[in-house]
């Protein structure tokens, strides 16, 4: 097993990268994403008010710091529409998705396998963002479904 995942899938890589998630109350996600999503709190912060800040949560290697709404930055619930998406990455996509389902998620897109090598489903939080849970099924080159490969290095040093 390598890493996390039992598949590695050069059309999907999983390096890290850190989100910063904004809402407008950031207690309520907290309370939400970890009773609904099973992401687990790492540690959270405070203004100096007493106001939550900032929380980070992970599930698995899949880390997120969730943020107060503020005048720059805000949730999509209160902008009305969709900015950007969240993949995060689990073992078992089929049994988060029927967890998913039971805790009250609304499933924007039903579980399915795509022709890029994932297993996955798109859900919507409390707040409107829109989060994918997909799992690694097979190792599938991005040529074989029409990716482009961009640099100059062969496609057998990309596994």
């Amino acid at each position: 097993m390598e890493g996390l995942f039992m598949v590695k899938n050069r059309s999907v890589p999983t390096d890290h990268i850190l989100p910063h998630v904004y809402y407008e109350n950031v207690a309520d996600a907290l309370a939400w994403l970890t009773s609904v999503f099973d992401f687990v709190e790492d540690y959270h912060f405070n203004l100096p008010d007493g106001q939550l800040h900032g929380v980070m949560i992970h599930k698995g290697n899949a880390w997120v710091m969730l943020k107060n709404s503020g005048r720059t930055m805000t949730s999509p619930s209160k902008l009305g529409l969709q900015t950007q998406s969240l993949m995060v990455f689990v073992n078992n996509v089929d049994v988060h998705y029927r967890n998913s389902i039971s805790s009250g998620a609304r499933i924007l897109e039903e579980i399915f396998n795509t022709e890029y090598g994932e297993r996955q489903y798109s859900a919507q939080d409390l707040e409107g963002h829109v989060w994918t849970f997909s799992e690694h099924v097979k190792d599938v080159s991005p040529v074989s479904w029409g990716g482009k490969i961009a640099n100059e290095r062969t496609e057998s040093t990309k596994k």
